[in-house]
């Protein structure tokens, strides 16, 4: 008998299409016969940040060559809703009073081609009264120019509001020998998926409404496409096809996928829209864009006993998700993996003139292990102590029972210290501060930095399991139907993997339906690193029940006790036990259940809570101080994931993972000048990282299983990202702090590790 699939390095078997025909995305989807005839849909955007609106003149437009309609909100009936996570902050689908951002869709413009549309938007007049432009944090805290005039301010979000105290002040910190303080800023940045979004939808002749998006979760796309277009949501039908990308800007439905179906129904027509790369810059939710108040405290020998941060985040233009991110996500991670006696967590969100933000890979965890990992190389430079060692000091022991932290959140089980302790020596960290040693005492013009950060995060947080379903056709295939919906991730493999586990049926014989809200109507779609955990836990424990329920089946076709039938999950046949010569397969078993309506299971599978991955990263890199400019010369990162379904999948998670959090440590950042004009809106102006600035990653492998599921797997999806941003920020700064920099803002640009360097001066 051979040993199970399960942690071995099975190759993808998504990626053959991929890598030859090519993926098949929404914008493919020309054939579909209910897009027969489809028009295009253009959506004409503020160029304004700012300001009420007195009139949109269409008439030249409506004019232009292959141009079939022009629609505003009035146009349409449209009404202003309120914000969920903020009632007293309004707004329709298209502006109509007011535009609070650049990129706002305030028209639709209906065409024959796509081009057609793009220059017909170009001749809608719209008369402004500019407003003020709030793009400043603290300037809109403080404005008495309001976004949202009925929130009677523009924060729309503060934890005190939820009774959570707030201990902000140095009283808090009077018995530390030590205290530092910071202000740091996790800068704003894009999301920027390969694939930018678009949509299509049609009316079928049944009278539903059937829509393609590119989303990562199609059946949480039908209530809100439902409300837009005034049915109930058994009338709508969501299909999602491949997805070049996704990053979390992709969890939600944006007004310009709601509108579709209510133009289509206008025109009497199927409609497409796609957006442009410069579009998906100003309308695709922003991540990130959180202003962090640290104070740390504690003893000359290093333990931490006071941590203190205000988040304030920066909601953008609208009170969507980014609103609570700061709230339910940063807080509750506040104190990061280190046992800190005493700690206080305000947030505030703020609505400013500029995209919202949304969910961005790591959504809030980052941007609490930024702070916490910030905070204690301030306070280890502070005392003069190796920033490594002072992480050692104040990590929480290794627990394999569920930890609460001061803050109030429970983590499932940890071992900090063999993380950091495994990542330092696989990095060869006294090596590395032997050459740093050596170049300083040189005077080399090129310097070494070293940078540590030690995390935990929170995955599964979303959903409280998973629905599947595993169905095995007439010629022994298996289908797979999951309420998760992959953008990258390997689910198709891993989905396959689990099945074959339980089963013994091949993996090239397995196939995975999935973002289709029809045929899976329950599912919690793809974000918070949730899939293998809650979305493959559901496969595997359906796959083995469908397996304990064939052997009924197989017992009658043997004519033998069901007791007495084994599954063989090699050669994936039954047969009674001692006698293996004679067997009966999947298909004959799917065969003999014809009648009784075929051979499947199905099951929302739940799970007590989330799971708590922790690891360690170190960063090496070279600052040229008389440049700025940053060399990223070596990464290496323990990312602990628990039991891992197939090495190779979390290899190229953490790889993905270390590289967009490199690229906001190193380069990206949207900004804005003074009148909330975007100044990053295409990837000319955007620096987006390639192979080209990154080393190769050291992975260093780790397992500790948690009780949280039957895999005993924790996410992976966004670790990479969460552990590899602060970990570069401090190598840069270490490169130049013998030069007397403290500190160096993201992203460091070669312009600011230069500034920085003569401002010490």
């Amino acid at each position: 008998m051979g040993g199970s699939i399960l942690g071995t390095r099975v190759l993808r078997k998504e990626d053959p299409k991929f890598l030859t025909t090519g993926g098949v995305y929404v914008d493919d989807m020309r054939n579909e016969p209910l897009l027969k005839g489809a028009v295009h849909v253009t959506y004409v955007r503020s160029t304004v940040a700012h300001g009420r609106i007195n009139s949109i003149d269409g008439s030249d437009a409506a004019q232009m060559p292959g141009v079939l309609a022009f629609f505003t909100g009035a146009d349409l009936g449209l009404e202003a809703k309120p914000s969920p996570y903020n009632p007293a902050a309004t707004r329709s689908l298209l502006a109509m009073d007011k535009v609070r951002y650049v990129g706002e869709p305030v028209a639709i413009i209906v065409s024959e081609t796509r081009e057609q549309g793009e220059d017909a938007a170009e001749m809608v007049i719209v008369d402004y009264d500019v407003l003020p432009a709030l793009i400043d944090l603290e300037e809109a805290m403080a404005s008495s120019t309001l976004l949202y005039e009925a929130c009677g301010s523009n924060v729309v979000f503060d934890t005190t509001a939820l009774g959570m105290p707030d201990n902000t002040g140095d009283a808090y910190f009077a018995d530390c020998e030590v205290v530092v303080k910071g202000r740091y800023l996790n800068q704003r940045v894009a999301p920027c998926p390969l694939e930018v979004r678009g949509a299509a939808a049609a009316w079928a002749p049944d009278g539903r409404l059937v829509e393609w998006i590119s989303t990562q979760h199609a059946q949480g796309a039908v209530a809100p496409i439902a409300a837009a277009n005034g049915v109930d949501p058994s009338q709508v039908h969501v299909k999602t096809v491949d997805v070049g990308g996704g990053f979390g800007a992709k969890i939600g439905t944006y007004q310009e996928e709601q509108l579709l179906g209510v133009v289509a129904k206008r025109m009497g027509k199927p409609v497409v829209w796609r957006e442009t790369r410069s579009e998906s810059m100003v309308a695709l939710g922003h991540g990130r864009a959180q202003l962090q108040y640290i104070t740390i405290g504690g003893t000359k020998q290093g333990k931490v006993t006071h941590y203190q941060l205000h988040a304030i985040q920066d909601s953008g233009a609208w009170v969507d998700m980014g609103t609570i991110l700061a709230p339910f996500m940063t807080r509750p991670m506040s104190s990061g993996v280190y046992n800190i006696p005493n700690i206080e967590c305000r947030t505030t969100s703020v609505v400013t003139n500029a995209t919202p933000t949304v969910a961005y890979r790591g959504a809030g965890r980052p941007e609490a292990t930024a702070a916490i990992e910030r905070a204690m190389d301030m306070f280890a430079a502070e005392i003069g102590m190796d920033p490594a060692e002072v992480r050692r000091i104040n990590l929480i022991p290794k627990f394999m029972e569920p930890h609460t932290t001061v803050i109030g959140q429970t983590y499932d089980v940890g071992d900090y210290e063999t993380a950091l302790d495994k990542t330092l020596a696989a990095a060869d960290y006294a090596g590395w501060r032997k050459k740093q040693a050596e170049r300083r005492a040189s005077g080399d013009t090129k310097q070494i930095g070293i940078g540590v950060s030690v995390y935990v995060e929170i995955t599964g947080g979303v959903g409280n399991g998973e629905a599947a379903k595993v169905e095995i056709t007439e010629d022994g295939r298996a289908i797979v139907y999951t309420g998760t919906s992959p953008h990258g991730q390997g689910h198709d493999t891993s989905w396959s993997m689990l099945v074959n586990a339980k089963t013994g049926i091949p993996i090239d014989k397995v196939e995975l339906v999935w973002g289709d809200s029809d045929l899976v109507p329950v599912g919690s779609g793809t974000m918070g690193s949730r899939s293998l955990q809650q979305g493959g836990n559901a496969v595997y424990k359906v796959a083995g029940d469908l397996a304990e329920k064939a052997k009924s089946v197989a017992a009658r076709l043997l004519e033998a006790n069901e007791a007495d039938i084994v599954l063989d999950t090699d050669k994936g046949v039954f047969h009674v036990a001692g006698t293996p010569a004679v067997t009966k397969s999947w298909a004959d078993l799917a065969v003999a259940e014809k009648s009784n309506g075929g051979l499947s299971h199905d099951e929302f599978v739940g799970v007590p809570s989330a799971t708590f991955p922790f690891g360690a990263h170190v960063a090496i890199v070279e600052v040229d101080t008389e440049t700025g400019k940053v060399k990223h010369l070596e990464h290496t990162a323990c990312d602990d994931a628990g039991v891992v379904l197939n090495p190779m999948l979390l290899e190229g998670q953490i790889h993905g993972g270390v590289a967009q959090g490199a690229a906001q440590a190193l380069l990206e950042e949207v900004r804005y000048d003074a009148d909330g004009n975007p100044i990053t809106s295409n990837l000319a102006d955007y620096a987006f990282i390639s192979a080209a600035e990154l080393p190769s990653v050291k992975v260093v492998h780790m397992e500790t299983p948690t009780h949280v599921n039957l895999l005993g797997a924790k996410g992976i999806g966004e670790s990479g990202t969460i552990g590899s941003t602060p970990a570069l920020q401090s190598a840069v700064v270490d490169a130049v702090a013998h030069l007397g920099v403290r500190h160096i803002e993201m992203p460091c640009t070669a312009e600011r590790v230069w500034n920085a360097i003569q401002n010490a001066k």
